[in-house]
């Protein structure tokens, strides 16, 4: 029996770790047109996965962005200001135009997951 849940322990194991994602992943789940007075801008809702590593080149956004951390730690920086880890349920806020320096994971055995709502003028949220 000890076998038996050693071997079932060993393949949950090398399930859970392929599970992980190897590559840096950003996808668009949503775009909300915004009624007025904001017509002609929308919200855009972007699903970013980070694997451990060096993360996100630098990147600018041309509206503001709220962001929220799912699952993870999030090494997060913006226009050069000192680098902070955020953690699952803590949230974070870009300026429109701010340069993100730092966009990756802190945890150097798992991805980090985040919700990035990219708040601006209709085609062009992203740089």
């Amino acid at each position: 029996m000890t076998t038996r849940r050693t071997l079932l322990g060993a393949f949950g194991a090398v399930l859970a770790a392929s599970a992980q994602s190897t590559e840096n992943h950003a996808e668009t789940v949503h775009r909300q047109p915004l009624p007025p007075p904001f017509q002609g801008w929308e919200a855009e809702f972007v699903s970013v996965t980070m694997a451990p590593g060096p993360g996100y080149s630098p990147h600018r956004h041309n509206g503001f962005v709220l962001g929220y951390v799912i699952d993870g730690a999030f090494r997060f920086a913006i226009d050069g200001q000192p680098e902070r880890v955020l953690r699952a349920g803590e949230a974070f806020y870009e300026p429109p135009g701010a340069l993100h320096t730092v966009s990756a994971s802190a945890d150097p055995r798992r991805s980090t997951r985040i919700l990035a709502i990219i708040v601006a003028e209709k085609e062009k949220g992203h740089e």
